[in-house]
């Protein structure tokens, strides 16, 4: 008698434990984002996994939790994911001098000045987001301001889409520029014999070179400060776009030693280093890191002029924009690539620069392929060639913030005809039937909210324009937060973990303020995200 006792006792226990989870939520409005979009009241989760959703009465009936959440009926999304982003670069923008929405360039130099003696340490003065689209004349300046005000310390700063740099005298001569030079896929511009410290593209790669590297310390620094901004935004997976092999051994020791948490899709950058070291050994994988693309460069960006395109610019004359690299170039990179797991991910954003890398995708690709080739951006397509993503499975990675921030400026560029293939992202999604979505931060703003706005209703911050952008190709909230989820994991091959609410994938989620699947459009921005929790624990 005493041994079935025992024996019902062991049962009872087991049965016990095995209906022991580390967190419920409960009385929330969980959007799965599975294949119907279900919603549900709650979810149970052990280990950092979902095991289970369903009603409030099925789950804290099913499951006990020490960790029990009240959502008090708030909307719950699986973690956002940025598509395609600049992690590293944003968190070393982070200790720079910030030239965002300047509105002269003598402002932007007065705000290296400030930085300059709020920081005397700094050795070399760098610094990222000014626009001369903003200022008056829109033209680029040149350096004489630079160098009356540093006559000795070198300074460089980025223009906001990183595609076009200005360095003072001391920053050009330190990397050894003089007038006239010329360098492949990009422009040192010189005017009457003399640097104006204008320089396009591959133009500043020398200056770039001569800045001393940051110490282990300092990027970890860094890097916990980025992360803490991304994850208050409901960020709990990024896709960092350019990365070198070194970056990546820096990223994996942090994650190793619990330094950093934030999950990273890794694409790395375009060179023979980088080359040598991963195709020989393939894609590398940890439960937060995934390495597995590599990123290349086909053109600049359309705001510096340095995107490629079909017939010439609207506002310059006999100017095209330019590839950066010679088509061969990319012709032998597909080769090479078409033979491995490895994506390519092309930046891409004049419709010359779309066309030559779609031909050449469309060559090494076989139609119903499962490569998730990428064009990162494919922001201006000529209208015959979008048939040319949906032929072989080309992924379009576009970031809608892009949209709103040059629809000032962009036609100017173009010409109305031209922006018919613009930003055109419902055009895009038809091609596969699903689209991933990104900031491109920090060359936009990192806010997960300013894509979800400028997604749906196609308007930037301000409101502007009142009857929104191009809006025939504005998406709907359920393709945004698609997009922005799911489809975003599906680009980097992390569906099966993330972007979704589903028993068995990872318990990547943020709680908001208000549901944006409802949320009036002037209110969008005004959501917060009260709590994020990456693998069942939370971290913001």
């Amino acid at each position: 008698m005493k041994k079935i006792f025992f024996l019902l006792f062991v049962a009872a226990l087991t049965a016990c434990n095995s209906n022991k989870v580390d967190t419920i939520v409960h009385h929330a409005k969980i959007y799965t984002v599975d294949s119907a979009f279900t919603v549900v009241e709650a979810m149970a989760i052990k280990d950092g996994k979902i095991v289970a959703t369903g009603t409030n009465d099925d789950i804290t009936g099913k499951y006990k939790a020490d960790s029990v959440v009240d959502a008090k009926g708030a909307a719950v999304y699986p973690g956002f994911i940025d598509a395609h982003a600049h992690f590293l670069g944003y968190a070393s923008s982070l200790f720079q001098v910030e030239l965002y929405n300047t509105s002269t360039w003598e402002e932007t130099v007065d705000r290296i000045v400030a930085f300059a003696k709020a920081h005397p340490e700094i050795k070399f003065i760098q610094g990222r987001g000014w626009d001369q689209n903003k200022w008056p004349g829109k033209k680029f300046p040149t350096n004489e301001l630079l160098n009356q005000y540093f006559p000795k310390t070198p300074v460089v700063i980025q223009r906001v889409d990183g595609h076009a740099s200005i360095a003072n005298a001391a920053a050009l001569e330190l990397a050894g520029i003089k007038p006239g030079d010329k360098v492949v896929g990009g422009e040192i511009e010189t005017i009457n014999g003399k640097l104006t410290g204008v320089m396009i593209d591959n133009g500043d790669a020398a200056v770039y070179a001569k800045i001393p590297a940051p110490t282990k310390e300092e990027w970890a620094t860094w890097l916990k400060t980025a992360e803490k901004n991304c994850f208050a935004q409901g960020l709990t997976t990024i896709t960092d776009c350019g990365l070198s092999h070194q970056d990546v051994d820096l990223l994996d020791g942090l994650h190793k030693n619990n330094q950093l948490n934030m999950r990273l899709y890794v694409m790395l950058s375009d060179n023979p280093d980088n080359y040598n070291v991963y195709l020989k050994k393939g894609p590398y994988k940890t439960d937060k890191l995934f390495v597995n693309g590599f990123k290349v460069y086909a053109d600049g960006a359309l705001g510096s002029r340095g995107a490629c395109l079909l017939k010439h610019y609207s506002d310059k004359p006999g100017w095209g924009g330019f590839l950066l690299r010679n088509k061969s170039h990319y012709d032998s990179l597909a080769n090479v690539l078409s033979k491995t797991e490895f994506q390519m991910c092309t930046h891409a954003i004049g419709d010359s620069a779309n066309r030559e890398i779609l031909t050449i995708y469309n060559k090494y690709l076989q139609p119903g392929n499962d490569k998730r080739w990428r064009i990162e951006h494919a922001q201006i397509v000529a209208p015959e060639d979008f048939q040319l993503f949906g032929k072989v499975n080309v992924v379009p990675s576009v970031q809608p913030t892009h949209g709103t921030s040059d629809m000032y400026w962009a036609e100017s560029r173009l010409g109305r005809e031209r922006m018919k293939g613009a930003y055109a992202f419902k055009d895009l999604l038809k091609q596969n039937g699903w689209i991933p979505l990104g900031t491109d931060f920090p060359v936009e703003d990192i806010s997960t909210f300013k894509t979800f706005l400028a997604s749906v209703v196609r308007k930037d911050a301000a409101g502007y324009p009142a009857e929104g952008f191009q809006m025939e190709n504005a998406l709907s909230r359920e393709e945004t937060i698609k997009g922005m989820t799911i489809w975003a994991a599906k680009a980097g091959f992390l569906d099966k973990e993330v972007g979704s609410l589903e028993t068995g994938k990872k318990a990547d989620f943020i709680i908001l303020d208000k549901d944006l699947m409802s949320v009036p459009e002037t209110d969008i921005l005004n959501t917060k995200v009260t709590a994020t929790y990456l693998g069942g624990k939370r971290v913001h």
